[in-house]
């Protein structure tokens, strides 16, 4: 039983066939500032946790097997995992596991964010895994290619089904207890494909902006944000999607003329590689890319360094003089801006320094995962726009047990993200919506309990 939670933007834009590693970065990047910001203000934000709660979360850790595949290969790996007890009834509760994705999976997992606001209303036991190869989970011997055959979505679904024994276990929960997967984006897809896999042991799963479906050639991406920057909704208008149009053209222009125009431009777009080479200009036009996909796709959350209206108001200049090059300016003064708050001072590296980066077998601790991410987008899913969103998602009703819910001017795994009084009344009611549907779920369940069926 799966809720399909698929989100109305995601990132652009006008131009194509450029580097795919700027954007991909950039992008991971504001993602993870997004999530720290999140988790270190959630208390400035009233979202208080009750008593007790300076002694959540729990840390622990499963050693799983390397290639589960493989009996004969009998090499593990530490897989780390969060627990919150706090709201935890025992016996028959629900337990809401919350799969990690493509990057570090902290603490804040179990204690914001809509898992663990749900879990008061129904006494659930909120846990959360960290993928395989990500954060600390990753196993012995690094990132080498020998080694990275064992990152999957097959392989970290057969890690779900692992841990959801083991910690059964581990935690005396009842054979009657439902386990509800939860997850966001990557891992939205696998708690919905935990759930058709293995209905036997996950009862159901809320997935929230789920790509599940692989396209080669996503060009539908850039389609969607290029929408999202017309929609007045949320600060667009026709207007600002011409000016990043002539913002690029601009960008575009100045690299065409190369010499001192693309000095200058290097400067003031705070490209760390010469512009010279056409590898470095596609790192250039794929971080900025990223920059104005970004802002679409974290609209409107906090830490967000930039939102669509924000983002607009640069471009158009305010609405005063409007010269040809003001599209430009702004979106040099949005570069500066979301360096800043990535504490960054280049936008964009060399495509050799950016390949070396990409090559270092060296795991990682900050948690952004890149080598790992490209490995898995290379070998299964060939997004190549790295967030394809709702449209390679399912937005309507499977079936009465399959709903979907689309929130309207919602943006990536908004939903997921802790409750702040300026949410907008699409995403109240879309909260509302899951926790309806949890409500019918977690019925069946407790029904199905007294038939001696779970």
């Amino acid at each position: 039983m799966t809720v399909w939670l698929a989100r109305w933007l995601g990132p652009l834009l006008l131009v194509s066939l450029w580097g795919l590693s700027a954007t991909a970065s950039l992008l991971r990047r504001l993602g993870e500032h997004i999530q720290q910001f999140q988790e270190s203000s959630a208390q400035g934000l009233g979202l208080s946790l009750g008593p007790g709660a300076a002694a959540l979360p729990k840390v622990g850790w499963l050693e799983q097997l390397l290639d589960p595949f493989n009996v004969s290969n009998r090499r593990s790996f530490l897989q780390r995992y969060w627990v919150n007890e706090q709201h935890w009834v025992g016996e028959d509760g629900p337990i809401f596991l919350h799969l990690g994705g493509e990057g570090s999976l902290g603490p804040g997992s179990v204690m914001r964010g809509h898992p663990a606001a749900l879990a008061p209303a129904w006494g659930a036991l909120v846990i959360s895994l960290e993928h395989r190869f990500y954060g600390l989970s990753i196993p012995a011997g690094g990132l080498e290619m020998a080694q990275l055959r064992f990152l999957s979505s097959r392989h970290a679904l057969a890690d779900v089904v692992s841990a959801r024994l083991a910690l059964s276990r581990l935690f005396n929960v009842s054979s009657s207890s439902p386990w509800i997967c939860f997850g966001g984006s990557y891992a939205g897809s696998l708690a919905a494909w935990a759930r058709l896999k293995f209905p036997h042991l996950i009862f159901a799963s809320v997935a929230s902006s789920a790509p599940v479906r692989a396209v080669l050639d996503f060009s539908e991406y850039n389609d969607v944000v290029s929408r999202s920057l017309m929609s007045t909704a949320i600060g667009g208008s026709l207007e600002c999607r011409a000016a990043v149009s002539a913002a690029f053209a601009e960008v575009e222009r100045r690299l065409r003329l190369g010499g001192a125009a693309q000095a200058a431009l290097r400067r003031e777009l705070s490209a760390c590689g010469t512009l010279g080479s056409a590898e470095n200009q596609a790192e250039l036009l794929g971080a900025l890319q990223a920059l104005v996909g970004g802002a679409v796709q974290y609209d409107g959350q906090a830490g967000a360094p930039l939102s669509v209206r924000q983002l607009c108001g640069l471009l158009l200049g305010g609405g005063g003089n409007r010269s040809h090059s003001t599209p430009y300016c702004g979106l040099r003064r949005a570069v500066q801006i979301v360096l800043h708050s990535l504490g960054q001072k280049c936008l964009s590296f060399s495509r050799a320094e950016t390949v070396a980066q990409l090559r270092s077998t060296e795991p990682q601790l900050s948690g952004v995962g890149d080598r790992q991410w490209l490995y898995q987008t290379c070998t299964e899913f060939g997004f190549w726009d790295i967030d394809p969103w709702h449209v390679l998602s399912v937005t309507q009703a499977l079936g009465s047990s399959e709903s979907a819910l689309l929130i309207r001017t919602g943006s990536h795994c908004l939903d997921m993200a802790p409750e702040r009084p300026s949410d907008s009344p699409s995403l109240r009611l879309g909260r509302q919506n899951i926790f309806q549907q949890l409500q019918t779920w977690l019925k069946l369940a407790k029904e199905s309990q007294v038939k001696g069926e779970v």
